[in-house]
């Protein structure tokens, strides 16, 4: 049997993997899974999958994921340092769906027990990400990707020379307000931008996807993922959402993955590879769709894409700044204290203060940088807002 954690079991990602898992409860040895707030849901998939070891994120919440869990035998846990613990178990296939730069620590764990790591966590490899591959080398650790439109591009490489791709195509949504007048957009409510058209997510990544700091985070992800140069890395609105990559080649072919817009089929990908196995997903009826639409997106629509550009050619830790700023201006927009575009402005003011202070982005890049990073670029959103308010 094959020994799983689930980094992050009570989010989307995590609740699909679990779908999965249980349809073939046989073949699988449930190490641990890790989750939020929603400690019933924990404690539910937990004594459903046998686990060993149930996390929350949240010490506040330990007694009522022990209450939840009475009597069943899986033990229960609570905080950071605690699913750091659960992701250095001994396993061979994690899944690091944890949201945001939090994933960063505990899959790096993983890693290091040469387990291979699922990584639906984009942020992983954005703030750090020469550091995470250096590591899975390091320890004959393996990374496979979660995110759609990467497992698109990984499959669509099998068997073929990165040498000779010429560019790869990475496939946006675009997200609640692709159709809105660009004017409108100021006055976007956070109802608004939590509302997508065609994936049911968590709320902060369907505003990411409103906002494409998603798409930006997913351009810097296929830079270190894939290990090429940010020119060839090209970014178009599909609303449809039926194609989820695409890669060019030098002698003019491009391989395009399609699939109903299900994470299962990404997931599903990284838990059997190398081997392709059925799916429990919606097969294509490409007659009934009738067209597959895309277009370039307009930078003046979303200025994160311009912002990721600008960090892949900074280096450094310009990544972790790019993330935690990103994150603390997404805090501050659900919190109602800036507006829908007010999140790109206090990116970028939070880039160039960095880039003022080079000394900074140009640290060696280490866990503990990163995290000191992570934590003055929140700061210095804060100071950037209230600089604009006063």
């Amino acid at each position: 049997m094959r020994k799983i954690t689930i980094l992050g079991a009570t989010g989307s990602v995590g609740q699909n993997t679990i779908d999965l898992i249980a349809r073939d409860r046989d073949a699988y040895d449930v190490v641990a899974l890790t989750g939020g707030a929603n400690t019933k849901q924990l404690a539910d998939d937990a004594i459903r999958l046998g686990a060993d070891l149930a996390v929350t994120a949240y010490d506040d919440r330990l007694d009522d994921l022990r209450a939840a869990l009475s009597g069943s035998g899986v033990e229960a846990a609570a905080g950071q340092a605690a699913i750091k613990e659960a992701a250095a178990r001994p396993a061979d296939w994690v899944m690091s769906a944890i949201v945001g730069s939090a994933g960063l620590a505990p899959g790096i764990e993983a890693l290091k027990q040469g387990a291979t790591l699922a990584l639906a966590n984009k942020e992983t490899l954005v703030c750090a990400g020469q550091l995470v591959l250096e590591t899975a080398q390091q320890h004959d650790a393996r990374l496979l990707p979660v995110d759609s439109e990467h497992s698109a591009v990984f499959q669509a490489l099998v068997g073929e020379d990165m040498a000779a791709v010429e560019r790869i195509i990475i496939t946006a949504s675009g997200g609640a307000f692709r159709d809105w007048p660009i004017s409108d957009l100021a006055n976007a409510t956070v109802e608004q931008a939590s509302s997508h058209p065609n994936w049911d997510m968590g709320q902060r990544i369907t505003i990411d996807s409103a906002s494409m700091f998603n798409k930006a985070l997913e351009l810097i992800e296929t830079k270190e993922f894939f290990g090429i140069d940010p020119t060839k890395i090209e970014v178009l609105v599909h609303p449809e959402s039926i194609v989820h990559s695409l890669v060019g080649f030098n002698d003019g072919a491009v391989m395009a993955h399609l699939g109903a817009p299900d994470m299962r089929h990404a997931i599903g990908y990284a838990l059997h590879w190398p081997d392709r196995r059925e799916l429990p997903v919606n097969r294509l009826d490409l007659a009934k769709l009738g067209q597959l639409r895309f277009q370039e997106p307009d930078e003046a629509r979303y200025p994160a894409l311009r912002l990721a550009r600008e960090v892949m050619e900074r280096g450094g830790l310009s990544g972790a700044v790019f993330n935690a700023a990103k994150e603390r201006a997404l805090d501050l927009f659900i919190d109602r204290r800036i507006r829908f575009l007010d999140m790109a402005d206090a990116v970028a003011a939070v880039l160039d203060r960095f880039e003022s202070e080079s000394h900074l982005l140009d640290a060696t890049l280490t866990l503990d940088n990163v995290h000191q990073t992570d934590h003055l670029a929140r700061q210095w959103v804060d100071d950037a807002v209230l600089q604009r308010a006063g």
